[in-house]
């Protein structure tokens, strides 16, 4: 390719489009750690409750048809931004799937649940 294109050789690929790369002779490392505390500080849930599961198997939410209805909008952002967290995390898939069945009438009770589900 060099021959019909003009290159150049940046070395190892160590970061892209928010995924840290950490290539060694052995294996090839992704990880989102900085994605991740970046989501936590701008949706102001740095203090939230870690935790080693993110779900509980067959664990369900319900609609809280009587709860604060929250900014669907906002909720839409927050769940899109974290899903992009599936890249390295593909363990977060099943909380993700299930928090996006809420995303038209989500409500307080969904945000909560969201800060003690997040975990690092």
């Amino acid at each position: 390719m060099a021959k019909e294109f003009e290159m150049n050789d940046l070395g190892l690929l160590t970061y892209y489009l928010g995924i840290e790369v950490d290539q060694r002779k052995d294996c090839i490392m992704r990880k989102q750690s900085t994605y991740a505390k970046k989501l936590l500080q701008q949706f102001k849930m740095i203090e939230c409750n870690p935790t080693k599961y993110p779900m509980e198997a067959k664990s369900q939410l319900e609609k809280d048809a009587e709860g604060n209805l929250v900014n669907s909008t906002k909720y839409r952002h927050v769940i899109g931004s974290l899903r992009y967290l599936t890249n390295t995390r593909p363990d977060l898939s099943y909380v993700f799937k299930i928090m996006s069945g809420y995303m038209e009438k989500a409500t307080m009770m969904h945000i909560k649940r969201l800060n003690t589900l997040f975990a690092m």
